[in-house]
């Protein structure tokens, strides 16, 4: 690569990188390919390897070809370009401009970038440069669909303006959506350390070859695995896992179950970007985590996703193993904290909100307003939460409207429950509240006003809930980075007052509808309730009724030959519903003979 400067008749000129081919590169590499790709059946035998290593080969070798037509690398600079702009990462990553008409297929001409390797700078913002450029390559794989594979320190720069620039873009891959979406799913899992369901993940990604279905399920294979990724995401990289310990681990499972795991060919590119990637974290801080440095990029798509299959990983992170009972579910308040924190590092770091060179010299006066913030906030709530009429549903919606509904339900129970306390008991040993509202107690056992365990534990997890939306209010106050409701002025509580309701007009239409939907749960939920609900059986002491009235029984028993009313009671025998359904109605009528004397 030369540095050179362009001309023109105006006398402006530009600096320029030139890249030229070398000559005859194209036939040294099929040469070396050639070599390789014969070799490779005899290398899979003698180390009894079920990688397709073949297949590995044919993948490397079309890249490497595909790498020395420089017109093709231009095309890859100017798509990723163009796909980044509608990212929260258009302002602090891009690709060096092409001149296109400098350009040929064997002489790449771009602008010149100033800036130093990533791996070398010593500036205060790698380390948010290192989260960047994690999620610009996240974004790669799984979103705008073309990776730049070769991300070796020298194609990654910090510019003087504290941006990332990527170099070299002529080694790329693309993965199909149904990969893009289980790589998700495998990445949720890892971050939420739900080990349980790696097996899976590298089977449908083709990790475990198809004849080994059964290994998934197999408890070694569960356990093993969950220890070497539990390592892993401890951080450190490599150098913080017992690499003999893994290798005797993996060696066990061989000797059992034969060498069950492989390397898909479509994964060669991808282990190739991420582990340079890793490299440039850990020489930054010894204990960076690449998986836990995911989580920013995971949690963004989990919220934001529409797509249906995304609703099957956003429940496997926040239900955990619960996810598949819609009826009992009930979300998790760690993982739903793990996620809130994930994506608000995503909105954080994506934007390069954290680099000092962003803040200038006085990093208060690029504070935004209060008002600001909280349209901002206002906005991003709207659109994650709000279901416009005739727009289709999204994953965390449907989630969003579930749990507020039982959330909602559990709390009436719980609120009716304590106001019945509260309102005193009368001798018959009912609520004075219950028995104004519910005179005969019709509804005193129905599982609509009793509170179950469901209920408690939903409440619970709501006041956890409220206590983590209270904890990042105050830790995003302190550091500055928040809206600071507390110190709020009284012109500034008036103009976010005027912000919510234009919104909230703005958007009627939207708010009725998300609101019918909620209603339409709460509905379904008391139905269900209903119809699979037991009333909760009530044990009552005996009143005088009932003594009277055994006594009257034992005393008639021999002119009516053990009838009562003349009725055979052997052929319908007693049961403790039926029993506990005679006592309450003794009671019940005992209580309104009293009112009657009063």
């Amino acid at each position: 690569v030369y540095r050179a400067k362009t001309s023109s008749r105006n006398g402006e000129s530009r600096d320029v990188a030139i890249k030229i081919q070398r000559p005859d590169i194209l036939a040294k590499i099929a040469l070396d390919m050639y070599i390789i790709r014969n070799v490779s059946p005899i290398l899979k035998g003698a180390l009894n390897l079920s990688t397709d290593l073949v297949g590995l080969t044919d993948t490397w070798a079309k890249g490497f070809v595909d790498e020395c037509d420089y017109k093709s690398e231009a095309e890859n600079a100017i798509a990723f370009q163009k796909s980044i702009v509608n990212t929260p990462l258009k302002d602090v990553v891009f690709a060096p401009a092409v001149l296109q008409d400098l350009t040929t297929t064997k002489i790449l001409t771009s602008e010149w970038v100033v800036g130093e390797r990533l791996d070398r700078s010593k500036q205060e913002d790698v380390t948010v440069l290192c989260s960047i450029a994690m999620n610009t390559y996240l974004t790669m794989m799984l979103e705008t669909g073309l990776l730049h594979c070769d991300p070796h320190p020298g194609n990654l720069l910090r510019t003087p303006e504290g941006k990332l620039c990527i170099l070299d873009w002529g080694m790329v891959t693309t993965l199909p959506n149904n990969i893009q979406i289980r790589l998700i799913e495998h990445m949720a899992h890892l971050t939420s350390a739900d080990y349980d369901e790696i097996p899976g993940d590298l089977y449908d990604l083709g990790f475990i070859p198809k004849g080994n279905a059964e290994v998934v399920t197999d408890t070694d294979v569960v356990e093993t695995l969950a220890e070497i990724y539990g390592a892993w995401t401890g951080g450190g990289g490599a150098a913080s896992v017992n690499v003999n310990k893994v290798i005797a681990q993996l060696q066990d499972l061989t000797a059992t179950r034969g060498n069950i795991f492989q390397i898909p060919p479509y994964f060669a590119y991808i282990a190739k970007s991420f582990s340079v990637l890793e490299g440039i974290g850990l020489s930054n801080d010894a204990e960076y985590s690449i998986v836990n440095e995911c989580l920013p990029y995971v949690s963004k798509r989990l919220l934001t996703d529409p797509q249906d299959r995304m609703g099957g990983a956003l429940g496997t992170f926040i239900f955990g193993p619960d996810k598949n009972d819609e009826e009992t579910r009930i979300i998790d308040y760690e993982r739903v904290e793990q996620l809130i924190t994930g994506f608000g590092g995503y909105s954080t770091s994506a934007s390069g909100a954290l680099a000092p060179s962003s803040l200038g010299d006085d990093a208060s006066s690029s504070t935004p307003k209060s008002t600001e913030q909280l349209s901002t906030l206002a906005d991003q709530m709207f659109d994650l939460l709000i279901i416009e009429n005739d727009a289709k549903i999204t994953p965390l919606q449907t989630i969003f409207l579930e749990q507020l509904a039982k959330i909602i339900s559990s709390s009436s129970r719980s609120l009716w429950s304590t106001m019945r306390e509260a309102s005193g008991k009368l001798p018959t040993g009912r609520s004075v509240l219950g028995t104004l509202v519910d005179p005969l107690g019709l509804w005193r056992t129905s599982p609509v006003v009793q509170v179950s365990n469901l209920d408690t534990k939903t409440i619970e997890t709501t006041r956890n809930l409220i206590d983590l939306l209270q904890k990042t209010q105050s830790s995003s106050s302190a550091s500055g980075s928040g809206l600071d409701v507390q110190n709020l002025t009284q012109d500034e509580i008036v103009e976010i007052s005027r912000i919510l309701v234009n919104k909230i007009w703005s958007r009627r239409d939207g708010v009725m509808n998300t609101g019918g939907l909620l209603l339409e749960n709460l509905l379904k939920l008391t139905a269900n309730k209903l119809e699979r609900g037991e009333r909760e059986i009530m044990f009552l002491p005996p009143t005088d009724t009932d003594a009277n009235s055994k006594e009257r029984t034992e005393a008639g028993g021999a002119s009516n030959g053990g009838t009562i009313d003349g009725k055979d009671q052997s052929s319908s025998p007693s049961s403790p519903r039926l029993e506990n359904a005679r006592q309450l109605l003794g009671s019940l009528q005992k209580e309104a003979q009293a009112q009657q004397q009063i």
